[in-house]
């Protein structure tokens, strides 16, 4: 293998990876919906703050045991029932 072939195929590794990163990390933020702050009829104020993208599963979840919240760090402890 010459010195070019080792060039550009560096360069499509190079660039296949960074495309990969590019998009887990756009899905990761297509995950994730801001729910705004706002006072409860006792008074009490709830900050704002992140939930999985609503969908007709219960399995990505943050709070679903198995899965990872990356805005508190926190892990779910919810028991699915099926």
């Amino acid at each position: 293998m010459n010195k070019f072939n080792k060039i550009i195929s560096g360069f499509v590794i190079f660039l296949f990876a960074t495309i990969s990163l590019l998009f887990l990390s756009v899905s990761s933020v297509e995950a994730a919906v801001r729910v705004s702050g706002y006072i409860r009829k006792n008074g009490t104020y709830v900050a704002p703050s992140y939930r999985s993208t609503p969908n007709k599963t219960k399995l990505d979840n943050y709070s679903t045991k198995g899965n990872y919240n990356p805005y508190t760090g926190k892990v779910g402890t919810v028991k699915i029932k099926w």
